[in-house]
């Protein structure tokens, strides 16, 4: 199924991801939200703030739409969605909870709006490479994945089969791009092909 032309869809399993994600993460303290997460340079902390304030660039761009307006996930660009993750980063444990919960409730809720308006003005792109519609499907993408950066013990063999038979196809479209090296497409063509394994050596390029 493609989650991106299922909103609907998309939307429950975020709900879901959202709930798992803020069992998880309820009982942190401030030592647990200044560790390392598995993305270099980002503290648990981070990845928090990350996953807040991309729910309410979720939110902004369906809240939006409802209206027929093009809203873009931030209005100011990257550097808005840096300066707020820098800034919400060094936090207190409770306060980052606090907002995140906050800000999964209030996109939850702007679902449940473009739900029972029947997800109007879809095919808005906000200024990005997708439409308002699949905004549900890549928070989903969002979720499960930084869920996994937390280092917390959610791990990819914990992503549901829903979720891995859309996002696996879509990250394979992007494989070619990604190989710049002309060794690493040799190496990764013929390990699709079955003819050896994969090389240890091969980089995909940064997605």
């Amino acid at each position: 199924m493609n989650l991106e032309e299922n909103p609907e869809r998309a939307a429950q399993l975020c709900r879901e991801a959202q709930q798992r994600l803020m069992l998880r993460v309820s009982g942190l303290g401030d030592g647990d939200v200044r560790a390392p997460s598995q993305l270099p340079g980002w503290t648990v902390g981070h990845v928090l703030t990350h996953l807040a304030r991309n729910a309410d660039a979720h939110a902004r761009r369906l809240t939006g739409s409802l209206a027929g307006l093009d809203v873009p996930k931030y209005e100011n660009g990257p550097e808005q969605r840096s300066s707020e993750i820098a800034a919400g980063a060094e936090r207190p444990a409770v306060e980052m909870l606090a907002d995140l919960k906050t800000s999964m409730a209030n996109l939850e809720d702007v679902f449940s709006r473009c739900s029972a308006a029947g997800w109007p003005n879809g095919h808005l792109l906000g200024g990005g490479a997708y439409g308002a519609a699949a905004c549900p499907a890549h928070r989903l993408r969002e979720v499960e994945v930084h869920h996994v950066d937390l280092g917390r013990g959610y791990t990819p063999a914990d992503w549901p089969d829903e979720y891995v038979d859309w996002d696996l196809q879509v990250l394979l479209d992007t494989v070619p791009e990604r190989l710049s090296a002309a060794r690493n497409r040799r190496a990764f063509m013929a390990w699709l092909a079955g003819r050896g394994p994969m090389d240890p050596q091969a980089q995909l390029d940064p997605w």
